[in-house]
């Protein structure tokens, strides 16, 4: 057996919102939270907060403060998830689920939606994203289209062109002007890079003393880089030399001919803004000949002492900086194609996978549909008790223990419908998760070596949850069906020979 990951669970909030003419028809709120809280606990996430609008209105929820909580939350990493019984509870506005889910989207963040089987955090439920993606690109288009033609003459007037100021400046009658709280921390990035030489580093440094970003998160070694690179610190702000593409893809660099500069009051000197960036410059081409290898396995790749292997150029072998364990890069990713011939089943074998779990979630359904028509008629028998106490046709005492009874009754029911409603919602997302990758990647082994890095990357984060290097090698899967001991969660793993790996 491998070793599993150190990292914490993966923290998610549950967002209540049950109408009060949904709650006059039966729909408790505790049932619907009952039924998230049982969809979490089997995917072993840790439930963070819930967010509760019973009785809302869905026409609009955006402006709500517990909405406002949430989003919050998105943002500073409090939650990287949301569970919810269906989209129509999240939103029954078209603009309002767009704008939630670009958020979302925008921080990294999942959204779970029961009732219609999408989990963003799965490969088929992150198909969800881009079909949000697709509803939203007309707008945008539309607005940027009107809006193009102004943007050059606002620049070269040095009018606020709607971006927002860079880190260290505020837009302050229609200028950039420093921030006086942002621009002492500005020029303190730069300071500590000079010392430091060490991006991540910085940003450690900064995390520790307290410092933030703009929006509250932590700071990351990518906005430091952003900030040392951006020059409006020495005093020349660039305008509208970029072109979004949309939300989650690299923004298109317009030709030079485009940009208007404007210069701003420097935090920096000229000197020092010079020394960061050559300094980044060498950083780069030291890195450069090792970096597509370790991004390619990178954050999936552990040591069987428990820590994570890294490359480290020029050598051309991933290394274990606790225990000194190495591997060479171009044999891992070899084994790793030739094992692609073991990671699919037959297609005999997944039919059959495919129409055991079908059955599996057709009998836990009717499970359900039972237990809601025994509930219905526990309903109707507590309604027949109460008027008959009511008429003095019951006594007290028997009222009472009938009552009691009916209503533990009704609880236990509550509890065992939430239970298997949340072991269908896990069924039926993983089995789409299942579907999409075994369709898409039946023929990998074959294809490997014509496929860019960015598609192996890409079909590495969906298939494989971690690999540790050891005696052998154990690959852990995710979202293949495997043997029975696994298909509660949708995981599969073989351990590969590793002999030929074990260089020193």
């Amino acid at each position: 057996m491998g070793v599993k990951r150190s990292a914490e669970a993966k923290s998610v909030g549950i967002w209540i919102r049950v109408s009060t003419e949904d709650q006059a028809q039966g729909e408790s709120p505790l049932h619907h939270e009952k039924r998230a809280r049982l969809y979490a606990e089997a995917k072993g996430w840790h439930v963070a907060t819930f967010y509760d609008l019973s009785g809302v209105s869905g026409k609009t929820v955006m402006e709500h403060p517990e909405a406002k909580r949430m989003l919050k939350d998105v943002a500073s990493g409090a939650i990287t998830g949301l569970i919810f019984s269906k989209l129509a509870r999240l939103a029954r506005n078209t603009k309002e689920l767009l704008d939630f889910a670009e958020k979302f989207r925008e921080y990294d963040a999942d959204l779970i939606s029961l009732q219609e089987s999408i989990d963003t955090s799965s490969p088929a439920g992150r198909l969800f994203y881009t079909m949000i993606a697709a509803m939203a690109q007309w707008e945008r288009e539309e607005i940027s289209e009107r809006i193009a033609a102004s943007v050059p003459i606002r620049a070269k007037l040095g009018k606020n062109i709607g971006g927002q100021a860079s880190f260290g400046y505020e837009w302050k009658d229609g200028r950039l002007q420093p921030h006086p709280e942002e621009a002492p921390i500005r020029k303190l990035v730069y300071d500590l890079f000079l010392e430091e030489r060490h991006k991540r580093r910085v940003a450690r440094i900064l995390n520790e003393r307290g410092y933030r970003t703009r929006s509250g998160a932590n700071w990351s070694d990518t906005t430091v880089t952003r900030l040392l690179r951006d020059t409006t610190a020495v005093g020349v702000h660039r305008a509208n030399y970029t072109r979004s593409q949309g939300r989650g893809k690299r923004a298109l660099v317009k030709p030079e001919s485009e940009w208007v500069m404007q210069e701003v009051p420097a935090i920096i000197s000229q000197e020092t803004w010079e020394q960061a960036n050559a300094l980044l410059d060498r950083q780069r081409q030291g890195w450069s000949r090792g970096r597509p290898a370790e991004r390619l396995f990178g954050g999936l790749l552990w040591c069987a002492c428990g820590k994570k292997m890294y490359l480290k150029p020029p050598s051309p072998k991933y290394v274990c900086r606790s225990c000194g364990r190495r591997i060479p890069m171009d044999d891992l990713e070899e084994v790793f194609r030739h094992e692609l011939q073991s990671f699919f089943l037959s297609d005999d074998d997944i039919c059959a996978f495919f129409e055991k779990d079908d059955a599996e979630i057709a009998a836990k359904e009717e499970q359900a549909r039972i237990l809601e028509n025994e509930r219905r008629k526990g309903v109707a028998e507590l309604d027949r008790i109460y008027r008959a106490f009511q008429s003095d046709e019951l006594p007290g005492k028997a009222f009472g223990e009938l009552h009691g009874g009916l209503k533990d009754r009704q609880e236990a029911i509550d509890d065992e419908v939430a239970k298997l409603r949340a072991e269908v919602d896990l069924r039926r997302i993983n089995h789409l998760s299942s579907e999409e990758v075994i369709t898409g990647a039946r023929d990998l082994y074959g294809r490997w070596g014509s496929l860019s890095f960015e598609e192996k990357r890409t079909i590495l984060e969906t298939i494989v949850e971690q690999i540790v290097i050891g005696d052998t090698i154990e690959i852990s899967l995710a979202y293949i069906p495997g043997n029975s001991a696994n298909n509660a969660t949708g995981q599969h793993g073989f351990i590969a020979a590793a002999s030929k790996m074990r260089a020193g």
